[in-house]
């Protein structure tokens, strides 16, 4: 709804439900200061919708929080560097050939030694976090967290399988 049928308001919504992630995992986190990076949207796709979903929700979310202080949201930091074919409809296999490459950091010095809250609005197989968890670690993420709202469920259970890359920590959290 927010993303296709731009209702706006609905990331007030989905905001609080991220913020609701975000607080069980602070424990985890102990003082660390996390970076904040939504998902980010290709140039064009950005200009066409005129606002980036997770972006939004990533705002919000961190408004309500009561340790806001703990988080600075970076959202220029991680780019979507080509244009990529909507996921819908894709394998798994076709969704990690259809991203491999298509994001990239600006600024590795941001990154570099910190940990990073990854926030998308949709997890479904995992194949955008996992490629930009994977960029964002070789530029020198620490750890890396991922946070969303929602994620796609189907008709029989499935397990996801992550192989990050050495020494990486990624934690996944799904709100619902």
């Amino acid at each position: 709804m927010l993303k296709y049928q731009q209702v706006r308001p609905a990331a007030n919504v989905l905001g609080r439900m991220l913020a609701e992630v975000i607080a069980g995992f602070e424990p985890s986190w102990a003082d660390a200061h996390l970076l904040v990076i939504p998902v980010p949207l290709f140039s064009a796709k950005l200009r066409q919708r005129g606002f980036n979903q997770a972006e939004l929700i990533a705002q919000t979310a961190l408004r309500l929080l009561p340790s806001r202080d703990r988080y600075s949201l970076q959202k220029d930091v991680l780019e979507r560097s080509r244009d990529t074919q909507s996921q819908t409809g894709l394998s798994p296999h076709q969704r990690r050939q259809n991203l491999r490459g298509a994001f990239r950091v600006k600024d590795r010095d941001k990154i570099s030694g910190r940990d990073v809250l990854l926030v998308d609005d949709v997890l479904t197989t995992g194949a955008t976090a996992s490629e930009c968890a994977r960029v964002l670690r070789r530029a020198g993420a620490s750890r890396i967290w991922v946070a969303t709202v929602a994620r796609t469920l189907k008709a029989e259970p499935q397990a996801m399988h992550f192989a990050p890359e050495e020494n990486t920590s990624m934690t996944m959290a799904a709100h619902g």
